[in-house]
């Protein structure tokens, strides 16, 4: 493949900005990495709500072994993308009844149960239609290691069952005609790069799912074990050193493993696989000074990329990593202020960002956007069209850039939504 500033530069000459470009080879080959890190031990789920592109969820056919859903919307678009129900699950804190029919229809293999409640809506279901569901039981525990950069247990959460509360969910879960638990589920924090907080996160993880699962005699077909792996979004993030986490689980999971008599282990992500093969292109319209500010007012902002916005569940404002497109690597670097076309002063992704000289017609470049991107943004605020997508990879030696859009065009007349509630 030619240089990746080669291949953006022709994209920009050929599809315009702005616009998202997502590199398979790269994705295929961070999937390659993380499973030869813990020796096959993990099956792959890749997390649909990541990036839910249609060309990608197609590509991972034959790359990761099943696909993690959290909307009626997103097992529509599983499906679509040629994956079977019997290759999803599907979690998520606030299912309707509509969705949870929906998920029994599509033949979805295991549904994450979040609570006690949504097992009994779903049991209705399930004995109206005669059948009977796998489902998953989701656990909160009491304790998430610092570092993670989004905690979802260890404190009051609307996700999964506190591990408090866990023994008397899983005996009424067990009970109901129409459901058969066939494992456990834990998510607990995302967004970590520290190995020592993931290696003890799973951990935890590895604890409960034993005590869980010899408590209540249960011999379970799957343990989902939410990554939390993080990328380094920002100038001075390292990456996660995956051979550390690798070096300290592995004996545990092995014990797990042949202590409830081999489960299939399976590592949900979806950031950590596709977030780095990812690259957001928007070009500069003009540029103004203002009180002493450069300020490079671009054709896309945070309406597409809500996340380099710093609205995505940061606390403290700071810089995705930039590059100027086609910039001298030698050039000499001074500060902007990079704003998207919104008439809202909370439509900025770059504060004195150091970079290249830019003028005009310059393109910028923003690292680590593959995940959380064009679906996690507002993209209809101020009507503006939706970014375009593109997929580059390597096929029978040949670089290939194929379209492929999230979203149907706007004023579609065929367009409507792609769950409908029933």
């Amino acid at each position: 493949m030619p240089p990746r500033d080669a291949v953006l530069l022709q994209i920009v000459r050929d599809h315009g900005t702005p616009c998202f470009v997502y590199f398979i080879d790269q994705l295929r080959a961070r999937i390659a990495h993380l499973r030869g890190a813990f020796g096959g031990r993990f099956a792959l789920s890749y997390a649909v709500k990541s990036n839910p592109n249609p060309g990608v969820l197609s590509r991972l056919h034959g790359q990761v072994d099943s696909l993690d859903v959290s909307s009626g919307g997103e097992v529509v678009r599983a499906r679509a993308a040629g994956w079977p129900g019997a290759k999803l699950s599907f979690t998520g804190p606030a299912k309707t009844a509509s969705e949870l029919r929906a998920a029994i229809e599509h033949g979805v293999a295991e549904i994450v149960l979040e609570s006690v409640d949504e097992a009994r809506l779903l049991n209705e279901s399930c004995v109206r239609a005669h059948k009977t569901q796998g489902v998953l039981v989701r656990i909160a525990p009491k304790k998430v290691p610092r570092g993670f950069g989004v905690s979802m247990s260890g404190a009051a959460t609307q996700f999964g069952i506190d591990e408090e509360d866990i023994d008397g969910a899983i005996a009424a879960i067990q009970a109901l005609p129409g459901l058969e638990v066939r494992g456990l589920h834990i998510y607990s924090g995302t967004q970590c790069l520290r190995a020592d907080a993931i290696a003890e996160n799973y951990e935890i993880f590895i604890d409960l799912f034993r005590r869980v699962c010899e408590t209540h005699r249960l011999r379970p077909q799957r343990l989902i074990f939410g990554s939390g792996i993080g990328i380094p979004y920002y100038e001075n993030d390292k990456p996660v050193d995956l051979a550390a986490v690798a070096a300290r689980v592995n004996p545990a999971l092995d014990q797990l493993a042949h202590r409830l008599g081999n489960p299939q282990l399976v590592l949900e992500t979806g950031r950590y696989l596709i977030g780095e093969a990812g690259v957001y292109l928007t070009r500069v319209i003009r540029k103004k000074s203002s009180r002493g500010a450069e300020i490079c007012l671009c054709d896309g902002g945070m309406n597409h990329h809500l996340g380099a916005a710093g609205h995505l569940g940061t606390v403290l404002f700071r810089n995705y990593r930039m590059f100027r497109l086609g910039a001298p690597s030698d050039g000499v670097s001074r500060p902007y202020n990079l704003v998207g076309p919104l008439c809202t002063s909370i439509d900025s992704f770059g504060r004195q960002v150091q970079l290249p000289e830019i003028n005009a017609g310059d393109v910028v470049g923003i690292e680590c956007s593959g995940a959380y991107g064009v679906t996690a943004s507002p993209i209809h605020f101020i009507s503006h069209p939706p970014p375009r997508e593109l997929l580059v990879e390597t096929v029978d030696g040949k670089l290939c850039i194929d379209e492929s859009s999230m979203f149907r065009p706007p004023g579609d007349a065929a367009a409507g939504p792609l769950f409908t509630a029933r």
